[in-house]
């Protein structure tokens, strides 16, 4: 692409900062009300908010490929929930964490509100959740290199050094089996290269199934697989 389209971009972002970021904050300041494809959701303003943030919606919708009944399916960072609601809709067993101990008090009541079943975990990455191998794990992770240093920072901020991203790989290997599906999404404002070498360094292949270009950003799905001894 020409240099025409980045300065383009680089000039919409710079706009969206100043005046719809702004604006969008204050509405978020309140608890909300949220509903997409017949799930409904209350959202505080501690709790990433899957309407105004597209990476959310994408990874539901790949989702869709998939037959979830019966599979054994964790997400890692639940958020409000939209993603283990949906999987448990689909006749999924569903564990679903967050950090966040606001996210976990409106996942439990947002999957009451849906008449479904999650198993909820407080915790950080893997640190609560009891061993076992999960058929699908769904990862919508923090993107920013940056120490979160409230809740709700951690939807959003990786660590100064991506530390988010190593404990997300070095602890993984224990939670799958050879034939998990294991699925992030990420954006071209995330430090891909990073995300890659720890990736290799733990001794796993990232390969971009799916993304979407707007006039802001490049949004992926990357699905993550073992490297297999000798390769």
């Amino acid at each position: 692409m020409s240099l025409n389209y980045y300065q383009l971009r680089n000039a919409l972002r710079y706009v969206i900062r100043k005046t719809w970021q702004p604006l969008l904050s204050k509405y978020l300041s309140k608890e909300r009300r949220y509903s997409y494809k017949n799930i409904h959701l209350l959202i505080p303003p501690e709790v990433f908010h899957p309407g105004f943030f597209f990476s959310t919606r994408f990874l539901f919708n790949y989702l869709k490929h998939y037959s979830l009944h019966q599979k054994t399916f964790l997400e890692l960072g639940a958020g409000s929930g939209l993603i283990s609601i949906y999987a448990a809709k689909k006749g999924a067993n569903v564990t679903a964490t967050d950090i966040n101990p606001i996210a976990i008090q409106h996942l439990h009541r947002n999957s009451h509100a849906n008449h479904v079943s999650l198993r909820i975990i407080e915790s950080d990455l893997f640190k609560n959740i009891p061993e076992e191998k999960f058929d699908f794990i769904a990862i919508n992770p923090p993107y920013y290199r940056k120490n979160p240093v409230t809740p709700e920072d951690y939807a959003w901020y990786c660590g100064e050094n991506g530390e988010y991203f190593s404990g997300l790989f070095s602890g993984l290997k224990k939670y799958i089996h050879n034939n998990s599906t294991v699925l992030m999404v990420l954006f071209d404002g995330c430090d891909l290269k990073m995300i890659h070498e720890m990736a290799k360094e733990n001794r796993f292949d990232l390969t971009c199934v799916h993304s979407r270009q707007n006039l802001i950003e490049k949004t992926f799905i990357y699905k993550i697989d073992m490297v297999t001894p000798g390769h």
